[in-house]
């Protein structure tokens, strides 16, 4: 590790894909780390981008993680979205990172619905806009096929492209660019096993810290 991110505060927030033991909430949230970065990770699952402007119930439980600190869930009827003024007003981080992808392709959908995604995106990248704080959206991965959530590699690809021209003014990583479809395995289409989620988060991890200082060469 290089030590690339030292003395910076991240706030990651994300899907399901962060909400799990052995997810992005282990394995990148430690990758930061180990660069230097202070980090805090929350995760919402089931809801679209939305819910982190006006918090609500969420299907599948939140998760939380800061710093050092173990993962904290709540899996109960109580569980909520997080306010994303809040957070950042309770850890003034210097960037924001967005893992918010899967919950938005309307993979049982027949068509993509890409108003309500624009719809969601922009209540998000709002609040960035309102306080210039800069961000990075992570896009999904290509999954498997099949699985009850119905992920296509298809759809998988049409989100990711699609994404990548409605969440500025964040910078976007394309995560299908980091594997070939399927190669990254998962135990239902779309929630990778640990070892997948190593591999992404190791792919992210040179991205994000090559955005960091494109952004701090302003």
């Amino acid at each position: 590790m290089s030590g690339a991110l030292v003395g910076l505060s991240l706030l990651v927030i994300g899907d399901s894909h962060f909400v799990y033991p052995g997810s992005l909430s282990t394995h990148l949230h430690d990758m930061l780390r180990r660069e230097g970065a202070t980090v805090a990770t929350y995760s919402a699952c089931g809801v679209g981008a939305g819910a982190w402007v006006v918090p609500r119930g969420v299907p599948c439980g939140t998760a939380t993680r800061v710093g050092a600190g173990n993962l904290q869930t709540n899996r109960t009827n109580t569980a909520r979205s997080f306010s994303i003024d809040e957070l950042v007003q309770r850890h003034r981080p210097n960037l924001v990172i967005v893992g918010i992808g899967d919950t938005m392709g309307g993979y049982s959908q027949r068509e993509m619905p890409r108003q309500w995604i624009t719809d969601q995106v922009r209540t998000l990248t709002t609040r960035f806009q309102a306080t210039s704080m800069p961000c990075i959206w992570v896009g999904p991965t290509w999954g498997t096929e099949g699985g009850p959530f119905f992920k296509t590699f298809d759809r998988a690809k049409e989100l990711s492209d699609y994404l990548a021209t409605q969440v500025a003014p964040c910078a976007y990583i394309d995560s299908t660019a980091f594997s070939r479809p399927g190669a990254w395995p998962t135990y239902d289409g779309q929630h990778h096993t640990a070892a997948g989620y190593a591999n992404w988060a190791r792919s992210l991890t040179p991205q994000i810290i090559a955005l960091i200082n494109s952004v701090r060469r302003r």
